[in-house]
Parts: structure tokens; sequence; C-alpha cells
């Protein structure tokens, strides 16, 4: 077969990319895009996102993800830039963010910065408490963890720590009423750890996740402090309520509390709004839809030890 021959031939089986075309732009087709025919200015860049947790990760936990300052005052100086571009950034996504979630057009551009200012200022006064928080953190999976040999190695390899970084970010920003930017944030870390966290859940002091593979936290779960999850742990919702027009309400208390001191062993399923009280354990592949009192032991089947030791519960073999 000649050469032109085969071209005819790749002619005559070419798709008709007009029609295609058409097909995606006709107003039924558009219809189904949320905002894009009121809005005008771009959506927030993952990739940005992305480079700003990557400096809030330096600074936060300096000479893990960056390098090591050789004196005080050269660490000053970078920090301050890292800060500069932080707060640049975060004001640019935030903009774009509110724009995108309001679809609103280019013109509306200087109410969303002037908003995207604030929130951005109020994010970057709260950064000392998150660092606090995730120094907590730090020092929860180390003590949590025999194999932890040191913090250090926590916080350069545990995904507790990679996901608690991102889930007290995005949970600051969402206190501050910021749009997409929070989950955005949260899925990412989401992705990179399979521990899913929604960034409206409240999550006390010196929080630890062992393992961490399938564990979901739902937005509205409440954790108090010095609580521990193992892997494959579900804090959900038991039910969904709809509006007589049969719509999901949104924003009900609808996930789990969970008092201080709590652990769940892994493959726990915890769903509703039920309080887990203070001081409690609750042992590995539990179903739990009713509250549980402080101090309580919850087991499916109770795991005995070798003779004279404990098992996981601390009970006598």
């Amino acid at each position: 077969m000649s050469f032109q021959h085969k071209k005819n031939n790749i002619r005559d089986k070419y798709p008709d990319i007009n029609g295609i075309v058409d097909a995606f732009t006709e107003p039924p087709a558009m219809g189904r895009e949320p905002n894009i025919p009121r809005r005008m200015t771009d959506m927030p860049s993952l990739a940005e996102l992305e480079k700003m947790m990557k400096l809030l990760r330096s600074v936060i936990f300096p000479g893990f993800f960056s390098p090591a300052m050789s004196n005080d005052e050269s660490r000053k100086h970078q920090l301050a830039s890292s800060f500069d571009e932080i707060f640049r950034t975060l004001t640019e996504q935030i903009r774009l963010g509110i724009c995108f979630s309001d679809g609103n057009s280019g013109d509306e551009y200087e109410r969303c910065e002037e908003s995207a200012i604030e929130m951005a200022c109020g994010f970057m006064k709260r950064l000392p408490a998150v660092r606090e928080l995730l120094d907590g953190d730090v020092l929860a999976a180390y003590e949590g963890d025999p194999a932890a040999k040191s913090k250090a190695e926590t916080i350069f390899c545990y995904p507790s720590l990679r996901i608690m970084t991102n889930h007290r970010i995005a949970h600051e920003l969402h206190r501050l009423s910021v749009p997409v930017i929070p989950r955005i944030i949260s899925e990412m870390g989401h992705s990179d750890t399979g521990i899913d966290i929604h960034p409206a859940a409240s999550i006390g002091e010196e929080f630890f996740i062992d393992h961490g593979t399938g564990v979901v936290i739902g937005e509205t779960a409440i954790i108090g402090n010095h609580c521990r999850l193992y892997q494959g742990v579900t804090l959900g919702a038991l039910s969904f309520p709809k509006d007589p027009d049969g719509v999901l309400i949104k924003g009900m208390p609808r996930h789990p509390i969970l008092e201080d001191n709590v652990t769940v062993y892994s493959g726990t399923t915890i769903l509703g709004r039920v309080t887990i009280g203070a001081g409690s354990v609750i042992g590995g592949n539990v179903w739990i839809t009713e509250d549980v009192p402080p101090g309580s032991k919850i087991v499916q089947q109770r795991s005995v030890a070798p003779s004279g030791g404990e098992d996981l519960l601390g009970k006598k073999g």
C-alpha cells in the first residue's frame, strides 16, 4: 500500500473533531460544569498549593525538609523569606478559591483580594500555635510507638505526622472560613498517606495514628487530647438526614466524639453522634453505634496472651 493511500485511509477514519467540540460546548453540556459560564478567573493551583505545603513543612520542622542552617542569623533570613512566600501564595490561592466558590467574575477581583488578605493574615498569626500542636503530635508518635527510635524519625518518616501537618493547617484555614483550599490540602494528605481526615474535624493535643492506612475521620468528629487510633478505624456517620425536599442537610453533628485518652484499635467502626468516654479502650474490629461510658474496655473477642504476659488491652494472660 502506498504512503499516500495510507494517509487517505487514516483521514477516512479520523474522528469528527468539530462535532465533538460542539457536543462539549452546546448549552446542555456547558450547564453541567459548575460556575464556568460566569467564572472569569482561574481555579486554585494544585501545583502552587503543593509548593506552599512543602514550605510550611520546612518552616514547622526546620532542617528536616529544607537545608540545615549554619547559624541563627541565616535561619532567620531563610524563615523570613519562606514566610513571605507562604503569605503571598496563600493570599493568591485563597482569592482564586473565593472567586471560584462564589462564581465571581473578574470585575470583583478587589473584593476577593481584600477577603483573601484578611484570611491569610489570620492564618499566619496562627502558625506558632499550629507548630506547638504538631510538636505534641511528634511526642505522641514517639512515646506511642515502641518501634520509633527517635522523635526525628517520626517527623521524617511517619504518615501520622504527614497527615497531621496537613490537617492542622487545613483546620485553621477552615476555621477562618476559607473556601476550597482546606479540602484540597486535606486531600493531598489523603493521597500521600491513605488517611482521610475532613478539615473541619476537631482534634486535640498529642494525637497519634499508628500505621494509619484506611483511617477515616468525618467532618463533625471531635477528638480529645492524648487519643490514639490504629489502621482501618472509621469515625463516620450512621445516617444522613434530609430536608422535606429530599436534599441532604449539611453541617449537622453526625460523627463520633472521643473524649480524652481514648485508644481505638484497628478495624473498628464508630458511627453516629456517639460519645466514647474518657480513658476508654476500644478493641479491634468492633462496631459501635451507642455511647460508651468513661473507662470502658470494649472487645469483640478477648485476646489471650502467653502465660504471665499481657495482651494488647493490658489483661493478664
